[in-house]
């Protein structure tokens, strides 16, 4: 034991819980920190390829467009020139649409419009060049549509400006285009060094934690051994000093373990002599009988019962079973004329070679003894078939209850364990000399804490959850279906119609919450639904939940033994809860359509 009372291992284990959530959190904040870096940065990037596409088949359209204005020059029918003309007008939108788009953003061509300084001053250099091919190939446009047709010696200087316009236009599209390239390797420059920078972080912290947490927590265990191994030792000499010491003070223990059992497990005791004359009653005896006077002269029988019936039944019981003892169910009456029923115990001892005694230990059974009575006046096959339904359903509960505590254990033990230990020795491996080596090492590592966090979560997750205690039960639901989403994967919904926000008595709350994740792992476990919505709503009086999937369903006619615990045990616990807080519980369900559990409680019971 340490000073302040606390156990060694107890203490040591604190402080190793401590260290490891302190590593853990660090691990994992430094897991955190670079994914959100690194996504930042992609994000940025991601539409880089899409701009330099674009900005590179400006330079395309701007030659594709001149081509077709030129090819007026040679085309001498009316029908031949209006069917370039649509040609060029479709060039031209897309061309016009683009270069805008470049400057300003377009959501459809996955254009962000965040252009450097540089690039929009080549754009400002470029706008003139474009404006005043865009109005010429407008004005070529409108040319051709006139009503009568023009001669081709109308489109000659419109057309001397698109083509003394494009070269320049070309020039500076190249320049851009060049810009977008640079920029995004500068980009993608940056990343690599981000990369090296985080990863030489996550080498510091992870150095760090071995030299302050790690191999401190180590050194600890080693200490710590080492006070249990002296520990060890010491406890054996006092053991070996005991058994010598055992001999002389036999009897006296013996006394003292009687009267000490007496005491610690049991209500009531006293010790009489074998001819029923009073030598010791303890205090709750004393006050259960109202017993005050008390001297050498003083009679057992007298003391439990002012009945002379009971008297002369009690003084027999002593005198056939003073060598013997006996154990039994006595009758008796207090000074106030008030039935008690006491199960006692007589036990012989010898505090001395020469004397004997009975030590008398008994506890109240009133109350029991009147619930006996009244269910007797059952008939026999209606009592043992309620007996053994209560029988099979708590055999149940319990068997379930400590298969779920070993498979926490189980859990923690077999999984996070061993997790932490793999931990540990990949940390004591790294070779800060080889880096290749240590990369790869640091992804492992990235994902045994993944796995580590993941695995605290599941272990923890069917705990009774803080949020039911401090804030209710809709928190407490709302905080289950979303960690049930990241556990399964399943797209669970919780849907609170009324905006009901009420407190509750803490018993109801956590039959409640224990029958809404009863009928979700359900649907989670044996439906195969991907699909599960949970239902919240309620009136002055009553509080609705309802738990629908998308699952393959059953008849429920066809399932046996659901309500009478045979068989279903999920259903059977849920029924029971919802019995204890006065509620109904109905099941619907059809094969191939899902299912839906409701439930219903009283407000009123559910308040109080």
């Amino acid at each position: 034991m340490t000073k302040n009372g606390n156990s060694l291992d107890q203490r040591t284990f604190d402080r190793l819980s401590r260290l490891y959530i302190i590593a853990l959190s660090t691990i994992a904040l430094s897991v955190i920190v670079s994914q959100i870096l690194v996504r930042k940065h992609l994000n940025d990037q991601q539409s880089d390829s899409s701009v330099i596409n674009v900005a590179g088949r400006q330079r395309m359209l701007s030659q594709k467009l001149t081509k077709e204005i030129v090819s007026l020059s040679t085309e001498n029918t009316s029908e031949e020139r209006l069917h370039l003309k649509e040609k060029i007008k479709q060039t031209l939108k897309v061309w016009e649409r683009s270069h805008h788009a470049l400057q300003n953003g377009n959501d459809s061509l996955g254009l962000p419009g965040k252009n450097s300084v540089i690039i929009k001053q080549k754009f400002r250099d470029l706008d003139p060049t474009f404006n005043t091919i865009s109005i010429a190939s407008k004005a070529i446009i409108e040319k051709i549509e006139n009503i009568p047709p023009l001669p081709l010696s109308e489109f000659i200087y419109d057309i001397e400006k698109v083509k003394e316009n494009e070269g320049h236009f070309l020039v500076v599209m190249d320049q851009i285009v060049n810009q977008y390239d640079l920029e995004a390797n500068e980009k993608v420059s940056w990343l690599r060094k981000l990369e090296l920078l985080l990863m030489a972080l996550t080498m510091l912290i992870l150095l760090g934690e071995f030299l302050f947490i790690f191999w401190p927590a180590a050194k600890s265990v080693k200490t710590t051994l080492s006070e249990l191994l002296i520990a060890e030792k010491k406890a054996k000499k006092m053991a070996f000093d005991a058994d010598a010491l055992s001999m002389a003070k036999e009897k006296s223990i013996k006394e003292l373990r009687a009267l000490s059992h007496a005491m610690d497990e049991t209500l009531l005791f006293a010790r009489i002599l074998p001819n029923g004359t009073l030598v010791h009653i303890g205090k709750k005896f004393s006050r259960l009988f109202k017993f005050t006077k008390f001297n050498s002269t003083s009679q057992f029988s007298q003391v439990l019962s002012i009945n002379e019936t009971e008297q002369l039944a009690i003084e027999n019981l002593i005198a056939k079973h003073k060598k013997t003892g006996w154990q039994g169910e006595v009758k008796a009456t207090t000074k106030d004329q008030h039935d008690v029923w006491l199960e006692m115990a007589m036990i012989p001892f010898n505090p001395s070679d020469d004397k004997s005694e009975l030590l008398i230990i008994a506890s109240e059974i009133t109350a029991r003894k009147a619930a006996q009575l009244e269910i007797a006046r059952l008939t026999k096959e209606s009592f043992e078939e309620k007996m053994n339904q209560q029988k099979v359903v708590s055999s149940q509960i319990i068997e379930n209850q400590e298969k779920e505590q070993n498979r926490i254990a189980k859990d923690v033990h077999d999984g996070i364990g061993q997790m932490l230990t793999g931990l540990k020795f990949n940390l004591e491996s790294i070779d800060m000399k080889d880096i290749d080596k240590t990369a790869s090492k640091i992804e492992h590592l990235k994902e045994l804490t993944s796995n580590i966090i993941k695995g605290v979560r599941t272990a923890t997750f069917n705990l009774t959850p803080p949020e039911l205690s401090d804030h209710g039960i809709v928190p407490a639901i709302t905080k289950l279906t979303q960690e049930l989403v990241k556990l399964t994967g399943k797209n669970i919904v919780l849907f609170n119609k009324t905006d009901f926000n009420q407190r509750l008595d803490s018993l109801v709350e956590i039959n409640i919450y224990r029958i809404t994740q009863e009928a979700i792992n359900n649907a989670i476990k044996y439906a195969n639904s991907t699909h599960i919505l949970v239902s919240l709503s309620h009136s002055e009086n009553i509080l609705s939940i309802v738990v629908d999937d998308n699952g393959k369903g059953f008849d429920p006619t066809k399932v046996k033994n659901v309500k009478n615990g045979d068989g279903g045990m999920g259903m059977t616990f849920m029924r029971e809860r919802i019995k204890y807080i006065d509620g109904r519980l109905f099941l619907n369900s059809e094969e191939g359509k899902g299912t839906r559990v409701t439930l219903n409680i009283p407000l009123s019971r559910a308040n109080t």
